[in-house]
């Protein structure tokens, strides 16, 4: 394990390998994480220990910036070490700034509606390049990030160590220190995953993609449901709620003429009895390579309307970063991402 991915006790332990007191390790993680400075200006810190130290890790850069004309939305293009490309999106909301982190180069789920699963998954990102994609839109914006979502490229559960870590690195008071209730993890439904997650007793979000109440049709919608049914998954998310004692988001983008329908309320009634949950309604986003079609505006305001008197909490999501291909589904990875923008 790279040093900059350490956490401050087992910095400590490393440091003692080169003869260095535990002191050494506070300073090295403050530096690096919570003044963001490079590892040759941090002046409190011996030559002889820089010099022995791996080289620093590069993070993620950024490429490419484009703000949307239409709000604040703003999408970056980072690239890695390795020259593989993710993106992000930054939202600005009366709070304060929330970014959506890519979590894999790529993504092996295989919605049909996700431009990020196209090219399946190339390769995981280490906690270090997590946080540097953080770390980049603070230093090019000149703001703090309040909280994240890791909704980017790649299912957040399918990297689990590496996410894991990236975490409990980002709540640490010596770097970032966000609070873990500020943390969202959003998953496809990886209900082994779902229930490891239960166990790690931090209180972040999670967020559910659902987007069908329909076992068969969520199938077609999303391989994952052939590996875990509806009834395994809610099974895990009411473990979950028991466990940590949240609450969770459902995630439903809606499809006209497809998961809109009467029979698809009822469903969502059923599957969500006695769940803490809430429903985030989403207009599907347009990509290229999935035919389908949004429903109206009308039906979309009707069919809240609908779920939320049938008993179901539920809000329709504001669209954010449309004009630049920074909504939901839209993000691409890899040479993908690089070579349309």
């Amino acid at each position: 394990m790279h040093w900059m991915e350490m956490t401050p006790e087992e910095l400590k332990a490393y440091v003692a390998g080169f003869g260095e007191k535990s002191f050494r390790a506070t300073q090295l993680f403050e530096g690096i994480h919570g003044q963001r400075k490079a590892l040759e200006e941090l002046s409190n810190v011996p030559d002889s220990l820089k010099n022995a130290l791996p080289a620093p890790l590069r993070g993620a850069k950024i490429v490419k910036r484009l703000a949307s004309k239409l709000d604040e939305t703003k999408k970056y293009l980072y690239e890695m070490e390795d020259g593989e490309i993710v993106e992000g999106v930054l939202m600005k909301y009366h709070y304060g700034y929330s970014l959506c982190v890519s979590t894999q180069v790529g993504c092996r789920m295989g919605c049909s509606f996700c431009v990020s699963t196209l090219k399946g998954r190339i390769r995981d990102l280490t906690p270090y390049e997590m946080l540097s994609q953080i770390y980049a839109v603070e230093e090019n914006e000149e703001i703090s990030v309040g909280n994240i979502i890791l909704m980017g490229s790649g299912e957040p559960l399918d990297n689990y160590d590496n996410v894991l870590r990236f975490l409990k690195l980002l709540h640490e008071p010596k770097g970032k220190n966000m609070s873990y209730r500020s943390m969202t993890i959003s998953t496809c439904g990886l209900v082994d995953g779902i229930g490891r997650l239960a166990k790690e007793g931090l209180p972040v979000n999670l967020a559910i993609s659902l987007h069908e109440t329909d076992q068969s049709a969520r199938e077609a919608l999303m391989p994952v449901a052939n590996s875990y049914n509806l009834d395994e998954l809610f099974s895990a998310l009411r473990d979950y709620c028991d466990e940590t004692k949240q609450r969770i988001t459902l995630e439903y983008t809606l499809i006209q003429g497809k998961n809109d329908q009467p029979r698809n309320i009822r469903e969502m009634k059923a599957l969500t009895k006695g769940l803490p949950c809430h429903v985030n309604l989403i207009a599907l986003n347009d990509t290229a390579h999935f035919a389908e079609k949004k429903p109206s505006k009308e039906h979309i305001l009707r069919f809240q309307r609908e779920l939320s008197q049938s008993g179901v909490s539920c809000t329709i999501r504001r669209e954010l970063g449309s004009d630049i291909q920074a909504s939901c589904g839209q993000l691409k990875a890899g040479s993908e991402a690089i070579k349309t923008r």
